[in-house]
């Protein structure tokens, strides 16, 4: 038959197999075949892509799922190299990418590289206009080192704003200052606020932020009319709701938010406004992942454009929202007129390559596969409009291992 032969051989039965197997047909899908090749013979390069959400589709807490660990085996070739380009995209925002990289390294047993993770405030590296403005940064974890890596020049924590002024902070009684501080009159006035992630003491930042606004970014002194528009509000992450170890969803960033636009609203009589937003799902975060998916496509030499997006995940106002509206913006307008809120970087990455950007839900999270999403309260944010047809996943499945497997049977891969 010779080498040619063989490998046409090897390459059409296994398009065959895949084709006729049960998950396939199970999903009425009948592959292309010919993307992959069995017993280690080369492999044509991909033309698609994930995109893994992280919190209720890799990990629950501090564990891995099950579901990851087999379908992270599914994603490397025999040398433990990724067979496709891959990001991670969370809305998490309290860590480096690299410590994140490492310990999804250390969760899934394959190697992730601090490039291939998107956390929640990543693209606020592109807004570089207020990156020398003296903001108040708010979160946890080292906000400081996570700001100046995002660009931001000159910070200042919610911790060192209470200590510098200890007055403002009345909440706590045994933090509450025992005899009355002199007045800083040498305090540098804030120019704008970075919410980074969900703080510790809610009241303290929720106080101090208010504060600020109010005061135009001069807290000791105070106004007698709060200035509007107030100062520049940058945020991060706006999930209602994320799933740990816990049986029931946990507050998010996006409930903190909640709590600071109603204080807000109900002190001025005004809308508290955003300079920027980003996160899932916005098209920004999305925009970013795909100029990521195309770096590593060209890294690793893999001539043909990424044309297809999948993005996993188990959050149907963040994950599936943002993924469908990204599919619509790359299905109706690559120039932008097809928008949402604060969605257009300032620095391009590329024009995009993808066609398409296919949303898959996984049951294995904050999802309640008993309630209709139509029909629930509406959990995105409230600068996002309810739009029903945004909240259908493209596909449903159990867990992440089902999702990979549904992929490789739309793209016609080996290895089910």
């Amino acid at each position: 038959m010779g080498l040619y032969g063989c490998f046409t051989a090897v390459r059409a039965a296994s398009g065959r197999w895949l084709r006729q197997h049960p998950l396939c047909r199970a999903w009425g899908l009948q592959g292309s075949p010919g993307r992959s090749y069995a017993g280690g013979l080369p492999q044509t390069p991909p033309t698609f892509g994930f995109l893994f959400d992280i919190d209720g589709v890799l990990v629950r807490g501090h564990r891995a799922i099950p579901a990851a660990l087999e379908a992270a085996r599914k994603l490397v070739d025999s040398n433990g190299r990724l067979r496709m380009p891959v990001v991670f995209v969370t809305n998490a925002g309290n860590c480096a990418p690299q410590v994140k990289a490492q310990e999804l390294s250390d969760f899934l047993g394959l190697q992730v590289e601090p490039e291939q993770v998107i956390l929640s405030s990543s693209p606020l590296k592109f807004f570089s206009k207020f990156h020398k403005k003296r903001m108040l940064v708010s979160g946890q974890g080292p906000v400081v080192e996570h700001a100046w890596n995002l660009g931001f020049q000159n910070v200042v924590t919610v911790d060192e704003l209470r200590q510098t002024f200890p007055v403002l902070d009345m909440v706590d009684l045994e933090r509450r200052p025992k005899t009355m501080p002199p007045l800083k009159t040498d305090f540098p006035p804030i120019e704008g606020v970075l919410l980074l992630g969900e703080p510790v003491r809610w009241e303290t930042s929720l106080q101090l932020i208010i504060d600020v606004l109010l005061s135009n970014g001069n807290p000791g002194t105070g106004l007698a009319v709060a200035p509007y528009p107030h100062l520049p509000v940058l945020i991060s992450n706006m999930d209602l709701l994320w799933m740990a170890e816990a049986k029931m969803p946990r507050f998010g960033h996006g409930t903190f938010l909640l709590c600071l636009e109603s204080i807000y609203r109900k002190i001025t009589g005004k809308e508290l406004k955003y300079a920027a937003l980003v996160g899932k799902p916005n098209i920004t975060t999305y925009q970013y992942a795909e100029s990521l998916i195309r770096k590593q496509a060209e890294g690793r030499a893999w001539g043909a454009p990424i044309r297809r997006l999948y993005a996993v995940g188990d959050n149907p106002v963040t994950d599936v929202y943002g993924a469908n509206l990204y599919n619509r913006y790359l299905q109706k307008n690559r120039n932008g007129e097809v928008q949402e809120c604060y969605e257009v970087m300032e620095e391009k990455q590329g024009s995009p390559t993808a066609e398409r950007c296919l949303s898959i839900l996984v049951r294995s999270g904050v999802y309640n596969p008993s309630l209709r999403q139509a029909e629930t309260p509406f959990h995105g944010h409230r600068d996002f409009v309810f739009d029903p047809s945004l909240l259908e996943a493209s596909h449903v499945v159990a867990d992440v291992h089902e999702a990979v497997q549904l992929v490789f049977c739309k793209e016609g891969w080996d290895h089910i």
